[in-house]
């Protein structure tokens, strides 16, 4: 409401303007297409659009970007606890790094799914973290090696946690609504301004005009499409976890 307000206001500002002007007589009638007033406003509308547009692009471009390096911060969290995990006793050590591995393919499997989809972490997800939380809480440690390596496997584990809030903030990210209707609409305004302002384009002059139109459509839909970190042209991919099996393996033969 406050939006549609300052542009009413905005509005009214114009026809205030322009009846004063015209009740003392200053300045010359303006009804040309090309007259200093379709001018000005053709130039204003598409520093508009562009300021908008800039924007719109740069937003879900840096959040995804982010998003990205998280994944591999948390990959590096499950690498990490999964080395440390191997110092417990053999029993804690298998059972923690299974869940790992459990752990890992969720995330790449059906909860990337669901942020693709639904925007949103898996319950599960959660589920399986608070689960290795708990069973390295329980492990009995008997000497300091245990417990050091207690302690190092449930450091990385709040990373992973981290790491993992973080995605979840990622997947729900998105530019606030007002910038794209503002974009949307300054293009369609810049798209449409030949018309509004008084001119006919017709025979060669159209193919300019229509290649514009397409141009600014194409802009406009790319916005719409890079709106969601892990969905749309940009959206991020689970390479970070299909990454870490291998890696899981490798550290699991020895090597």
């Amino acid at each position: 409401m406050v939006y549609v307000l300052t542009a009413a206001c905005a509005v009214a500002v114009v026809f205030i303007a322009s009846r004063m002007v015209r009740r003392l007589k200053h300045g010359v009638e303006d009804p040309d297409p090309d007259g200093p007033t379709s001018a000005h406003a053709g130039s204003m509308l598409s520093a508009l659009f562009l300021l908008a547009f800039a924007i719109a692009i740069v937003v879900p471009w840096t959040t995804a970007d982010s998003a990205r390096s998280n994944t591999y911060a948390e990959t590096q969290a499950i690498s990490e606890a999964f080395w440390a995990a191997s110092r417990l006793p053999a029993a804690d050590a298998r059972r923690l790094q299974s869940e790992l591995r459990e752990y890992t393919d969720v995330v790449r499997g059906p909860e990337w799914r669901l942020m693709r989809k639904d925007h949103r972490l898996s319950a599960d997800g959660w589920a399986r973290l608070d689960a290795m939380r708990r069973d390295t809480i329980a492990i009995k440690a008997d000497d300091d090696e245990y417990k050091d390596a207690r302690g190092a496997v449930l450091e990385h584990i709040s990373e992973i946690s981290a790491a993992r809030h973080q995605r979840a903030m990622d997947a729900r990210t998105s530019p606030p609504a007002s910038l794209l209707i503002v974009t949307l609409l300054s293009g369609l305004v810049v798209m449409l301004l030949p018309f509004l302002s008084g001119a006919r384009p017709r025979g060669m002059t159209l193919i300019p005009l229509g290649v514009m139109a397409a141009l600014l459509a194409l802009g406009c839909y790319l916005v719409l499409d890079i709106m969601r970190p892990f969905t749309g042209a940009l959206a991020v991919a689970p390479d970070a976890f299909t990454n870490l099996q291998g890696e899981l393996q490798r550290i699991t033969g020895g090597g």
